[in-house]
């Protein structure tokens, strides 16, 4: 059963030492155990907390066929990660994923099976639809993020229910082209993906995840992003 196939999963972290080794475990545990040939790459943008050497003490227990290293200076976004990471990928599907353990690798078989059932170029996890679900946001927090979700489905009609979560298989040609056509940064970034994908003709499939809010860690939503996924939203209704 898919013996061809391989999945490289793109990790971006930036001070990530705390949960690196769990999801790394995870990730080995649940394409152990469905069989699927796999990669992870480690994406790291010069985290002053140690999480490179964490990762090559990774590499040395898992091999470096299966823990691939490509460290970055400095901080340098999430869409340049991307970039960066598919260029040293040799599978032929690429899933994207938090290194924070907010995305549990257990739902990757789900996506990888969706992606086979209805030959998907995209498959994303969704927190808003079926018995996906969010845990450890407060009320603000939750009602930020579906509310955002909200004005994006009125706004630009995306044809997926979530967009701004970074859960996701891609066909390796489409990661490409989508990321090259992208020009927003952080937040909005995940949005311009789907957006672009729709006009570009891409199938997209969904599978509901639970989210799990960061476990170590600071979590990223402040005022500036929500000013930036604002303004993310402008840009995209101007350009779709």
């Amino acid at each position: 059963m898919g013996s061809k196939d391989k999945y490289s999963v793109l990790l971006p972290t930036y001070n990530e030492k705390d949960n690196l080794p769990i999801i790394v475990w995870l990730l080995v545990k649940a394409f152990t155990e469905s069989g699927h040939d796999f990669e992870i790459i480690v994406i790291d943008d010069g985290s002053p907390d140690g999480t490179l050497d964490v990762a090559k003490q990774l590499q040395t227990i898992y091999g470096d066929e299966k823990i691939v290293l490509r460290p970055r200076e400095k901080k340098l976004g999430l869409g340049t990660a991307y970039i960066h990471g598919i260029k040293h990928a040799t599978g032929n599907f690429v899933v994207i994923m938090d290194a924070d353990l907010s995305h549990h690798p257990k739902f990757i078989q789900e996506f990888i099976l969706k992606q086979k059932e209805e030959d998907c170029d995209l498959v994303s996890g969704t927190r808003y639809s079926g018995s996906g679900g969010v845990f450890g946001w407060d009320l603000k927090r939750k009602i930020i993020s579906r509310g955002a979700n909200y004005v994006t489905q009125v706004l630009l009609r995306p044809g997926a229910s979530d967009l701004t979560g970074s859960f996701r298989l891609y066909k390796k040609e489409v990661l490409e082209k989508l990321v090259q056509s992208c020009k927003s940064k952080g937040y909005v970034f995940q949005m311009e993906m789907i957006i672009r994908a729709r006009q570009f003709g891409y199938t997209i499939g969904e599978v509901p995840i639970s989210f799990v809010d960061r476990v170590y860690g600071e979590s990223k939503l402040g005022g500036n992003e929500i000013y930036q996924f604002a303004k993310g939203l402008v840009y995209l209704f101007a350009t779709t």
